[in-house]
């Protein structure tokens, strides 16, 4: 009989019972149960990864989707099994979904382990479960393919179009400075997000779903068709068929994730103005493959790429009109300058192979511009390090306000995004336009880094008109998000980085075209600081315990450090020693 490592299809992975003809003949006796014959169970078996959820209100269309891939793999020849995956809704979960995208990709990943299956479509979208599917099939060595769930539909509001989430911010912040009633946000509440799908703007779902398809992890087109249409079933089917064809010998995904399709994620994310969320998510993916993968990576691209994708937060469209205009495919065809064009991809074939079918923008769209008339100019991400992030922290230039990315000014700073919510609009606090606001304890040990870097301005202050100010914190923000913030610093302050030892008054100086955010203080100052810090308190039990002991820094993509053996060596927490960070330091003496 056929060994249990070496199987396929349903005798694939067999459950142990010390023999091996008595657990198929058990297996294959459940699977009669469920009406499957002998014709059936001989076929290749392809897993669905399904994560639907009443919780999950963006994937409420996915059981339509996920019927669509079924018929796909029935037309292909093989047999679908739908499983239940771990679903992360980023509304309703607490307190943050990317507290458990690692442990969705470790339920993801041993779930494609243990069950029989020859390839898999990951069924994802909500901002999440993309990232953690693809590290899951990463580490798991299986062919995938990835299919997103698709954007919601734009609605309207008295006439202005409006779209989860980035017009959310916006009208919450016009009611906060009391330019909005309460019955009319009331009435913008339900005319945010009126159909199924993942935010309609560049926000982190959006641009997960179009790097993806740019790696050549899913399929063309795949990205940007709306959850509720046709073209988004047609892309389910396409999946199902790919499976099966992987199924029967294709690559497992870990082998396209490479070098050149990295660096084609990183064209696109700089060409859309994309979340900074795909920061940590593409260092974790990169991580689980082995690829080496620095932020300095990510600046180099951003200075060579613009925004070419006139959508909202960097610009002023949504998800809808870059499909109308061609969607990736044609994106890819403006960028084809930029592109690594032999890497591989998921149906077979390279990305230059795609371009040689791939239509150019639509005539007349204005949502993908040219190279030479872009949305905004390259360097619409920065890299900023310095004495205050020695590993480094991001900032989304092209959603920034340009007076700011410049700026040096005293802070005044918060605990934890609690603190934040209790003493923002305190009017004692020394708040003026020109504050520097830190917050910490935000991080991937901290908080499991929450989407709470872009907080809010001062409600007295945004009376007065005031719609931005220098936000720094070792938290994310949402990629509909907008302002000029800086995030991800690293090393975060729970684990003792230089952003624990900032105190009220301290002068900050923000230069993102230099790429440097420094610490004004001196180093005798900060030693004697340290002396008298001391960590807070890690939760005493279950995922949240784990995680905290084992996650990694923001720069190594907050993935736990159990894979390490597989990946890229991590870097040490610093001890940040006295005298080290000196005031104005330079750039390089801040680097590890």
């Amino acid at each position: 009989m056929t060994s249990d490592h070496s199987a396929l299809g349903v005798d694939r992975g067999l459950t142990s019972y010390g023999d091996l003809g008595f657990s198929r003949f058990l297996r294959r006796a459940f699977l009669a149960s469920a009406g499957f014959d002998a014709e059936d169970l001989d076929r290749p078996v392809v897993g669905i990864a399904d994560t639907s959820s009443d919780y999950t209100t963006c994937h409420r269309d996915m059981p339509e989707l996920v019927a669509a891939v079924r018929r796909g793999v029935l037309q292909a020849g093989g047999l679908p099994l739908v499983f239940p995956s771990m679903s992360l809704p980023e509304i309703l979960l607490n307190p943050t979904s990317m507290l458990f995208r690692n442990l969705d990709a470790m339920v993801t990943e041993e779930l494609l382990r243990a069950q029989p299956m020859d390839a898999a479509v990951l069924v994802g979208g909500c901002d999440k479960t993309v990232p953690a599917q693809l590290m899951a099939a990463v580490s798991a060595g299986i062919p995938a393919v990835s299919l997103v769930a698709g954007p919601m539909l734009t609605s309207t509001f008295r006439g202005q179009r409006l779209g989860a989430c980035t017009d959310c911010r916006s009208m919450w912040a016009q009611h906060r400075a009391g330019d909005l009633a309460s019955d009319d946000i009331a009435e913008v509440q339900t005319a945010l997000a009126t159909t199924a799908g993942t935010c309609m703007v560049m926000g982190t779902a959006s641009t997960m779903a179009c790097i993806v398809e740019a790696m050549g992890l899913a399929l063309p087109g795949s990205a940007t068709a709306p959850a509720p249409t046709g073209d988004r079933l047609r892309a389910g089917t396409a999946a199902g068929r790919v499976a099966v064809s992987l199924a029967t010998g294709g690559p497992p995904m870990a082998s396209l994730v490479t070098p050149d399709s990295l660096h084609n994620a990183l064209v696109v994310l700089c060409a859309i103005g994309g979340s900074t969320n795909a920061v940590v998510h593409l260092l974790a993916i990169a991580r689980r493959a082995g690829v080496p993968l620095e932020l300095d990576e990510f600046a180099r691209v951003s200075q060579q790429v613009p925004v070419i994708a006139d959508l909202k937060p960097a610009g002023a469209g949504y998800l809808e009109d870059l499909h109308r205009a061609g969607g990736v495919p044609a994106l890819l065809t403006v960028l084809r300058p930029h592109l690594r064009l032999d890497a591989a991809v998921v149906e077979g074939g390279t990305i230059g192979d795609r371009l040689k079918t791939a239509r150019p923008p639509s005539v007349g769209t204005t949502t993908i511009r040219p190279l030479t008339e872009p949305v905004k100019p390259a360097g619409g991400l920065a890299v900023v390090r310095g004495s205050l992030a020695p590993y480094g922290a991001v900032i989304k230039v092209a959603a920034a306000t340009p007076a700011l990315l410049t700026h040096e000014a005293p802070v005044v700073v918060f605990e934890s995004p609690e603190d934040v919510a209790a003493r923002i609009d305190d009017p004692r606090l020394p708040i003026s336009a020109d504050t520097i606001l830190v917050m910490r304890n935000a991080g991937p040990v901290g908080a499991g880094m929450p989407e709470a870097g872009s907080f809010p301005i001062p409600r007295r202050l945004a009376a007065q008109g005031v719609r931005d100010m220098v936000r720094i914190s070792d938290a994310r923000m949402s990629g509909t998000a907008y302002g000029t913030v800086v995030l991800h610093v690293s090393p975060e302050a729970a684990i003792g980085g230089p952003l624990a030892l900032v105190r009220d008054g301290d002068r900050v100086r923000l230069d993102a075209g230099a790429g440097v955010l420094n610490l004004l203080v001196t180093g005798e100052e900060l030693a004697l600081r340290r002396s008298e810090w001391r960590p807070p308190a890690k939760p005493p039990t279950g995922w949240k315990r784990l995680s905290a002991d084992h996650v990694l820094q923001a720069n190594e993509g907050a993935d736990l450090d159990l894979w390490d053996a597989a990946a890229t060596p991590a870097a040490p927490a610093p001890e940040v020693p006295p005298g080290s960070l000196a005031v104005n330091a330079p750039l390089e003496s801040a680097k590890e």
